[in-house]
């Protein structure tokens, strides 16, 4: 932007937020949130920073005011780990409450405890002593990680046995038992259970800010991946093999059940004892009489979260009765008995830089916006949704537009709200493309409906085939970038051809389902690994139609290609004519033009610029070592080899000048026959081909 363009963009900033704060803290109401606000006033204090000649006095900035494992062992949970339901609103709460009144027409009270965002944990102790931890899992199955969890300080290793007066203090009440009796809700028989019985408590092992904070010092200093957020953290850390990399991550844990059934009354009462053992439970937790408690509680850590030292994302209401929870039961995924009561969604502003139209499995165009990278809920955006045109309207939403983004827990990000009164007059409207953007054909929209198509049924599918056929082991093999994964991106709109892999970042795919740290790194670093291709490898992997593996090595030893780079490449294919191609061992016709038409469409020429643009660059093949015994020669695999795999034989072959072929006939020189060889070795030995062992082929090629 120009400095006209800054100073402009800075007076309109200080009016937005001035015109917020007035409407917040004078008139008592609220347009946008909190955290969008402070986006707001995060932007305007670089653009200060940046540029000191235009702060002035009245500007909003210038107010004062053990050893290492294989693998986990997996373990069944004696009570399922349910999840909970969510609310998000008071009504939702009421709701609720009126479902359970239907069941049991009482007055409710309730428990309160913050909704930690970390993982949830059973542990298992026998005759006071911690012997197994283990993770939720699907809920009924978990994995072993009591080693790693041995290394988290607040979890003892072994009970405290409470003393009879503390018992008394939280209504557990002493009483004589007979010989070998065992009562729970009295404190003998609870203090019997504790040094001799069995014992499972639940909760949540978390990482605090400050940790957090810590260790992504710590981590860039070393060159290290940084940690999307204490969450992603806390999870890395338990699913750590070696426990000294867990202990590394200084995680802490909060009780917030005891699953045997010990004769409490109250969930209240329930904590009260876990604390009494030795377990650390959240101080801020708190009984509420009715639900107008439950809201003044939410309302009031809503407003607090920032200021305690890990993060939360709502609050967990239990009913507090504990023999109203096998009244009201358990109903699908999670009990009646409780609810997770959500905090507003994160919200911030960003700005829109373009807008681009992705096609879906049924044709259907979606526009995804392509914003200014921004981080929220503990991850960088730089893409989302739109849905379709009519929502694009009901925004009244513009390229260049500064815009709300909101992303609530795990949920891809959306945009929730465009700042119109921030525009500048450079924005841009956003146009339906007048042709698919993958395949050029024409675009409708279908009657009744809110979507505009491609009406090419075999675009989506093409284009997802091709993605996939070049990540896949015979192209450029890029590992952890199988069909789920490529479906999944180019659903999100983060890749619409192959030269777009290049461009992901570790922030995209954090805000995707089913990615961690850990496995966003590993794909990130999977696909760098897989800039220099080989050239053969690399023209199969374009999925140029009826070229096959020995085209595209053929094609990879005839072509002059001068260097490593793409556009060489191109200009080589684009310089020959098409009886040049035809001229070539084993192209015919349709080969001929299909390689010819490939290298004249612009879309491809397109893709191929974004290639070498995104640093992508070819690996020319090796000089041709010349075996006499082999140059020249036919060669047909059948069967499995014991001492080298299909693809490491055929390189060998090739390499040293001989030729595959897929099929047996009277031209075929030898055939490699290895265990379990099928109807080609029966060919062969009618057609009298040399038959090779796997041992034969072996000394053949030495």
């Amino acid at each position: 932007m120009t400095k006209d363009q800054i100073k402009n963009r800075i007076e309109k900033l200080r009016q937005e937020i001035d015109h917020h704060r007035y409407l917040y803290h004078v008139l008592d109401q609220i347009e946008i949130s909190d955290a969008a606000l402070d986006s707001l006033k995060n932007e305007l204090f670089k653009l200060e920073q940046e540029y000191p000649e235009f702060i002035t006095p009245d500007s909003p900035t210038q107010r004062v005011g053990g050893k290492a494992l294989d693998k986990f062992d997996k373990v069944t949970h004696e009570t399922p780990m349910l999840s909970l339901f969510d609310a998000f609103s008071e009504q939702d709460m009421r709701d609720w409450e009126d479902r359970m009144r239907k069941i049991k027409n009482i007055a409710y009270n309730y428990f309160c405890e913050l909704k930690l965002d970390g993982l949830a944990m059973s542990l298992r102790y026998e005759k006071g002593f911690f012997v197994q931890g283990a993770t939720r899992g699907d809920g009924k199955v978990g994995e072993d990680v009591t080693l790693n969890l041995r290394t988290i300080e607040s979890i003892p290793l072994q009970l405290r046995i409470p003393k009879e007066s503390e018992l008394k203090k939280i209504g557990i009440l002493s009483s004589p038992l007979t010989k070998g009796e065992v009562r729970p809700g009295r404190s003998t028989g609870i203090l019997e259970l504790i040094k001799n019985g069995r014992l499972v408590i639940r909760g949540e092992a978390v990482m605090s800010t400050k940790v957090f904070q810590e260790l992504n010092k710590k981590y860039e200093k070393e060159g290290r991946a940084l940690l999307a957020n204490p969450r992603n953290g806390a999870a890395g850390s338990i699913r750590q093999l070696d426990p000294r990399l867990s202990a590394e991550r200084k995680l802490d844990f909060y009780v917030y059940s005891i699953e045997t059934d010990l004769g409490f009354v109250t969930q209240e009462q329930r904590i009260e004892f876990a604390k009494l053992l030795g377990f650390k439970a959240l101080k801020m937790n708190k009984a509420c009489r009715d639900l107008e408690e439950v809201f003044q509680f939410h309302t009031y850590w809503e407003k607090k979260r920032a200021k305690l030292p890990m993060e939360i994302d709502g609050v967990v209401v239990k009913v507090n009765d504990l023999a109203l929870w096998e009244v009201l039961g358990v109903v699908g995924k999670g009990p009646r008995f409780a609810m997770a009561y959500k905090f507003a969604a994160e919200q911030v502003t960003t700005r829109v830089l373009d807008v681009t139209w992705q096609v879906g499995r049924t044709g259907v165009l979606t526009p995804v916006a392509h914003l200014e990278p921004v981080r929220v809920g503990g991850v960088t955006v730089t893409h989302s949704t739109l849905h379709n045109m009519d929502e694009i309207k009901r925004l009244d939403l513009k390229i260049g537009d500064t815009i709300i983004l909101e992303r609530a827990g795990d949920v891809i990000p959306k945009v929730v709200q465009a700042l119109a009164k921030l525009r500048d007059g450079h924005e841009k409207e956003i146009q339906v493309p007048s042709h698919c953007p993958v395949c050029e054909s024409e675009i409708a929209r279908v009657s009744g409906e809110v979507a505009y198509r491609c009406l090419n049924k075999k675009c989506y599918a093409t284009n997802l085939r091709n993605l996939i056929h070049w990540a896949s082991k015979g192209a450029v093999d890029i590992e952890g970038l199988g069909q789920k994964v490529v479906e999944q991106l180019l659903k999100e709109g983060l890749v619409a051809n192959v030269a777009d892999f290049y461009a992901l970042r570790r922030e995209d795919l954090l805000s995707l389902e089913r990615f961690a740290a850990k496995s966003a790194d590993n794909l990130i670093q999977a696909i760098q690994s897989k800039k220099k291709i080989n050239l053969a490898k690399f023209i199969y992997a374009l999925g140029i139609r009826h070229v096959g593996e020995e085209t595209a090595i053929m094609l990879s030893q005839e072509l002059p290609v001068k260097s490593e780079r793409i556009s060489d490449l191109a200009l080589a294919f684009q310089d020959m004519k098409l009886g040049d191609f035809e001229d070539l061992a084993d192209v015919g016709p349709v080969v001929a033009k299909s390689i010819f038409d490939w290298f004249h469409d612009t879309h491809n020429l397109r893709i191929l610029a974004e290639l070498e643009e995104r640093g992508v660059s070819l690996e020319k093949p090796k000089k041709q070592e010349i075996n006499q015994k082999i140059a020249g020669k036919s060669f047909v695999l059948t069967g499995s080899l014991a001492g080298l795999t299909r693809d490491e034989a055929k390189a060998k072959i090739r390499e040293l000048g001989g030729d595959i072929s897929s099929s047996v006939s009277k031209k075929t020189d030898f055939v490699i026959a290895g265990e379990e060889a099928g109807s080609k070795l029966d060919k062969a030995q009618a057609l009298g081909v040399k038959i090779l062992s796997e041992d034969e082929f072996v000394k053949l090629i030495k």
